[in-house]
Formats: structure tokens, C-alpha cells, sequence
């Protein structure tokens, strides 16, 4: 057996070095390399190929039936799941504070006790009572199900082993939980991935649905090691602005539905309320039509989302330096796009300064977004209101030309479901749904209409 070797593994990315240094040469991240337990090498020498156990092999045309799936009561949280949790299934949830993770699974929770269920909330962050003074004000106060307060993954196993499984399962949250198998302080690389496991292995083995609530860092990616986004099932991000009343839960990893599937919740005083018609929520308060003002349907998952993108430009003395601004969509799109809009079709930008805004607080990183986003510079460019039941979207190449785009008619029937008369697209996006889509009128090659406007 050979001597053990240091390790030092950092606490951002997890990657691995031999030796300390300042700054992790993965993820360029400061002082996060930290000293864990050594791992003993064993020879190469060493045979594996005898004293395991034998498994059977089973033929890849063998009938499986669907999972079955247990519905939480919120019909959002549902649907970015795939239809309900399943059995024995591990969710990884991740969020920035404050943005009402805890709220979401403490409603959830309720909703599947009060149906028959077994539900475990267990907290490493809270106690029990301060839990029950948020389930007081949410309403939640008579709803059976079990709180603890706890971080030892010992205890809690040991205490789950003394009663039958749980229907559904929280651990709130994983960067609290510590293993005394393995050195180091709770939130490290090491005990996070024991944890989990441990944890993992509990749910796989009892059939128990399990949450565990992850910590995000400073860029808005999960905590800890990579690894445990491959050991679950399911990765959801609970996203939303502080200062806008919606939330969106985004299912970004998801081995029984679909991948980019999203709810939408709106946050009130009794807590999170389900958004049955998010088109309506981020399209609520538009008055008379104003220039620079487009609508775009999105597409998240198998959701079509209609979203109002804002343009503004303001014309500069000469000499000054034009600023450039953007919330909800890529700073880097919009200076192509505008550099489309120059070299292709004569438009002036490069004098004025362009603010582009996606109402609601919405995040876009649909490339059909290219042509609203075009046809909304433009509108604010000519000073002139683009019609008021008009959707857009199409890609922009750097030729200047509009491509087709996935899901059309998806965005065509939102569309046409919420009243837009007409939708103006790439060539040939009459064929998608015929001449006359439910009542929407297809108008193709956006650009030859709107510059002439301009």
C-alpha cells in the first residue's frame, strides 16, 4: 500500500490539486483550496477482478412501465417536475436566499400530508419552532407533518430507520448537513458529497421522494461539488428578482420529464400563489402602444411565454461615448445585433445610446428573441409604435437574414389564444400553420417592413 498524499480540494468547483495555492487554477476562484483527509492509492497491481458479487443483466426490449407519480397540490411545482415526484427520486433545489425555497417545500409538504401522505421536514438552518412560526403565517399551521431540527446525517438516518418511509422528504439544506465519517466542517466539498450520498442511498432504498435544498454561489450556480448534480435525479433553480412578485422554478436536469420545463409562482403575503397564465402576468399593465415596445413568445420547456421587450435610445452630442445597457437578455446579443442593424441595413446606433429591458424582471436566452429585440430598436430608432397585437421572433444571422426557429406553432397558438392578430416571423412561416393560424394573420420578412418604417 502506498503512503498517503495530500490533497487539497477546492470549495467553489472541486477540483483536486497536490499542493495549496492562492487561486484555484479551475475556476480562477481565491483562497478556496482547502486541505481534506489524504485518499489511499492502492498498486496497480491490485486485482479487482475476483471476490465481487455477480449481477444479471437484463435485454433493452423489455416492457417498462412509467413511474407512478405523486402530485404535491401545486400544479406548477408539478409540472416543472414532470407530472409529480417519483418514488425514490432525489431533487436537488437550488435558489438565492430569501427567494422562498423553503416556502415552496414547506407548502408543498403540507399539501401531501394533509393528503394522506408522510411528510419529513428537516431543517439544519432553523429550528422546529421557528419553522412552525413560518408555517403559522402561511397557514400551514394545522397541516400533520413532522419537523426536526438536525445535522447529523447519523441521526437522521438512524431516526428515519425507526419509522416507516416517508412519502416526501426535505433537507433544508445539504451545505448543513455533516457526516462524522468524514473530516472537515459542514459546506465543504467532502462532507457535502458523503451527505448526499448517504442521503441518496436512504431514498433509492426506502422508495422516499427527496428534496435536498442547495445553497447557490455569488454566479448563481449550486455549491459545493459538481458531482452532486450527476448523483440526483432532478436540478431545479428557483429564480426571480427581489423586486418583481414573481417566481420561476426552471427544471434544468431531469431524468423523468423534461429538460428547461418551468412553473410560475407569484409571491403574496400568504405566500407563493401558482400563475396559471404567466403570458398575462408578464404581459399585465401595457397601456396604448409606445414606441419601442415588442411582444415575444418564448418558449420554456413546452411552455410558450409571452414577454414584453423594451427598447430606448437616446440621440448624443458628437463625441460622446454611447452607453449600453441591458437587463433580462445578453449584453453580447445586442451589440451583434446592433452592429446587424448598421452594416445591413443602414440604421445609425453607433451616436445614440440603446437601453433594452425585458419587462417583468423575465431572463430571455431564446435566440428567437432576435427579432423583437430588432423590431423594438427600430421602433424606438423611427419614434413610432409598433402594432399593439403583433408578436415577433426569429433568429438574425450576421447576414442580416431571419432564420427559422423551433416550436413555432407552440408560439403561434399562445399567441393566437391570448388575442394577438397577427405574428411576424422568418420566410416561409406560413407553412407552419397554414395562411391563417386560428385567427392569427403570419406576416414573413419582418425586416424589409420595419426599416422601411424607420
Amino acid at each position: 500500500m502506498a503512503k498517503p498524499k495530500r490533497r487539497y480540494v477546492c470549495q467553489a468547483c472541486g477540483s483536486v490539486s497536490s499542493r495549496w495555492q492562492g487561486q484555484c487554477p479551475d475556476c480562477s476562484e481565491w483562497n478556496t483550496l482547502a486541505e481534506e483527509a489524504p485518499e489511499t492509492v492502492f498498486s496497480t497491481k491490485h486485482d479487482l477482478s475476483s471476490g465481487g458479487r455477480a449481477f444479471s443483466f437484463v435485454p433493452l426490449d423489455r416492457p417498462v412501465a412509467l413511474p407512478p407519480r405523486r402530485k404535491t397540490g401545486l400544479a406548477e411545482f408539478d409540472r416543472a417536475l414532470g407530472g409529480g415526484l417519483v418514488a425514490g427520486s432525489a431533487v436537488l433545489m437550488g435558489g438565492d436566499p430569501g427567494i422562498g425555497k423553503s416556502t415552496l417545500l414547506l407548502q408543498a409538504a403540507a399539501n401531501v400530508a394533509s393528503g394522506g401522505g408522510r411528510a419529513i421536514y428537516i431543517s439544519g438552518e432553523e429550528a422546529s419552532d421557528q419553522v412552525r412560526l413560518r408555517a403559522g403565517r402561511l397557514g400551514l399551521g394545522s397541516a400533520p407533518i413532522l419537523l426536526a431540527s438536525a445535522t447529523s446525517v447519523r441521526d437522521i438516518l438512524t431516526t428515519l430507520a425507526t419509522m416507516p418511509a416517508p412519502d416526501f422528504l426535505v433537507i433544508d439544506s445539504i451545505q448543513t448537513m455533516h457526516s462524522d465519517s468524514i473530516e472537515g466542517a459542514p459546506g465543504t466539498v467532502s462532507q457535502v458529497r458523503a451527505c448526499a450520498f448517504e442521503l441518496i442511498r436512504y431514498a433509492k432504498e426506502s422508495g422516499a421522494a427527496l428534496v435536498l435544498v442547495g445553497h447557490v454561489t455569488k454566479d448563481g450556480s449550486i455549491a459545493g461539488p459538481r458531482v452532486l448534480e450527476h448523483m440526483v435525479d432532478v436540478v431545479m433553480s428557483f429564480e426571480g428578482e427581489r423586486s418583481h412578485q414573481y417566481r420561476i422554478l426552471r427544471a434544468i436536469k431531469n431524468r423523468f420529464g423534461a429538460v428547461d420545463e418551468i412553473g410560475v409562482f407569484s409571491m403574496q403575503g400568504q405566500g407563493l400563489e401558482e400563475v396559471g397564465n404567466p403570458s398575462m402576468l408578464f404581459l399585465s399593465g401595457r397601456g396604448d402602444p409606445v414606441p419601442g415596445s415588442a411582444v415575444f413568445p418564448a418558449l420554456e420547456g413546452t411552455r410558450p411565454v409571452l414577454v414584453e421587450i423594451q427598447a430606448l435610445t437616446v440621440r448624443l452630442a458628437s463625441g460622446a461615448t454611447p452607453r449600453r445597457a441591458v437587463v433580462g437578455w445578453d449584453s453580447g446579443r445586442l451589440a451583434m445585433l446592433l452592429a446587424v442593424l448598421e452594416a445591413r441595413c443602414g440604421l445609425n446606433f453607433s451616436s445614440a445610446e440603446v437601453y433594452l429591458n425585458v419587462a417583468g424582471g423575465y431572463r430571455l436566452g431564446d435566440p428567437a428573441a432576435d427579432l423583437a429585440v430588432a423590431a423594438a430598436l427600430v421602433s424606438a430608432l423611427a419614434d413610432r409604435a409598433l402594432p399593439a397585437d403583433a408578436v415577433w421572433f426569429g433568429e438574425i444571422s450576421l447576414a442580416g437574414e431571419v432564420r427559422p426557429v423551433a416550436h413555432a406553432p407552440i408560439r403561434l397558438k399562445e399567441a393566437a389564444k391570448l388575442g394577438f392578430a397577427s405574428a411576424f416571423g422568418p420566410a416561409g412561416l406560413e407553412q407552419e400553420g397554414g395562411s391563417d393560424y386560428r385567427g392569427l394573420k403570419l406576416l414573413p420578412n419582418l425586416v424589409d417592413r420595419i426599416i422601411g418604417s424607420a
